[in-house]
């Protein structure tokens, strides 16, 4: 043990001497054995020093010869904090109270976090960690060993192949793999695909099935691209297509763009909210009262307590509601352009696919009135066009 905690556990005290010859006592007694430390003259000119405080009872013969007077500053250490417990029994009984319920608390499972299951439900994997033992609010210690249990669980949950159990602080992790079946291939009808609007087709592929349009051919609405009938007038089938086929189609839009938006802005009034947080209950501890704002925006921010790997279920959030208003902004013909074409961009890109690009953007009318950019818009979209039509359709019709 370091001379520094030995001096902790045993007590120091901080002294003045006053009155006498300060200096022949600060001889006699380091001569005696005392360890006296930090020896200083104080500003209002006495004489300072540190000692233990078995070496403080023994400096009283060396008072007497130089005729001092010892007056202590500061205390320091074990035994002056044992005296100070002594005194406030209750405070000390609450700190002890405070770490064993910290101490309970990290002991139990809090959490059950299942993942990887798609066909098996979380219910059942939970149920079934239930009957082994593993539950909400169950001790730790209580708990199967990660491997026993992994297996048991397995065993338990039909179409698994294997069963992970991780403790991480107070949650544990239950990750499942399940088996994988061959997915049947569905039965299908022959079929034709077609088109799904007006186009020029870019790009075909087919997979099964005759094509029967090239590239850069214009196709209409509900004309055949890849033909589900297959071989010569004698000998033809009849199977079901498949491709991708890609091509050219137009949208025209008419849009009115405001010249004057409304846009959210904070004022920089704020209030902050402080919330105990225990498991999944948060209790308010400062902020009270309401905000008086007519207009706000709450963000939370959650802290947990947290000791090398464990995450403890009680912690802080911190609430803060800031005031905002909505602000009128005058723009400019060209940035209201600019904002309703790309909104109408938005738009055209919903309606084609998530696959769609827009090559190409014309507009053919434009004018300001009422506040208003009007605006008649052609876009060029590059999407996929077909859809499939059965042959029993085709044939009855």
């Amino acid at each position: 043990m370091s001379g520094q905690g030995a001096n902790w556990i045993k007590g120091t005290v901080t002294v003045q001497i006053r009155g006498g010859q300060a200096e022949q006592l600060v001889n006699r007694a380091l001569a005696g054995g005392l360890q006296l430390s930090s020896i200083r003259w104080t500003s209002s000119g006495l004489l300072e020093f540190e000692l233990s405080v078995s070496d403080f009872f023994g400096l009283r013969p060396y008072l007497k010869e130089t005729g001092c007077r010892v007056h202590v500053t500061k205390r320091k250490g074990l035994p002056f904090l044992l005296v100070k417990a002594e005194r406030r029994k209750l405070f000390a009984g609450g700190i002890v109270l405070f770490f064993a319920i910290i101490f309970m608390l990290s002991s139990l499972v809090w959490n059950i976090e299942v993942r990887g299951n798609v066909k098996l439900t979380e219910d059942q994997v939970r149920q079934a960690a239930k009957e082994e033992g593993l539950y909400p609010m169950q001790w730790s210690f209580r708990l199967t060993d990660a491997d026993v249990l992994s297996k048991q669980l397995v065993r338990k949950l039909p179409g698994s192949t294997w069963v992970g159990v991780e403790k991480k602080g107070t949650k544990v992790i239950i990750q499942v793999v399940e088996s994988t079946i061959p997915e049947q291939a569905s039965l299908n009808t022959p079929r034709h695909l077609v088109a799904a609007a007006d186009a020029v087709v870019t790009e075909i592929i087919a997979e099964a099935g005759r094509p029967v349009v090239r590239k850069n051919t214009r196709v209409k609405k509900d004309q055949i691209l890849i033909s589900g009938t297959i071989g010569g007038e004698e000998n033809s089938r009849t199977v079901v297509a498949k491709g991708s086929v890609r091509g050219l189609v137009w949208y025209e839009y008419e849009i009115a763009s405001p010249l004057v938006q409304q846009i959210k802005v904070y004022t920089g009034e704020k209030k902050t909210k402080w919330f105990a947080v225990i498991g999944s209950r948060a209790l308010q501890v400062s902020g009270y009262g309401k905000d008086g704002y007519s207009a706000s925006e709450a963000i939370r921010h959650e802290e947990k307590v947290a000791w090398r790997n464990w995450t403890l279920p009680i912690g802080r959030m911190k609430e803060t509601v800031m005031e905002t208003r909505m602000e009128n902004r005058e723009l400019t013909e060209e940035e209201a352009k600019s904002a309703g074409i790309l909104q109408a961009k938005a738009n055209v890109l919903l309606k084609a696919g998530s696959d769609a690009v827009i090559r190409d953007e014309i507009v053919l009318h434009e004018k300001a009135d009422n506040g208003k950019v009007y605006m008649k818009v052609l876009f060029e979209v590059e999407q996929s066009i077909v859809k499939e039509m059965p042959l029993v359709q085709m044939q009855g019709e």
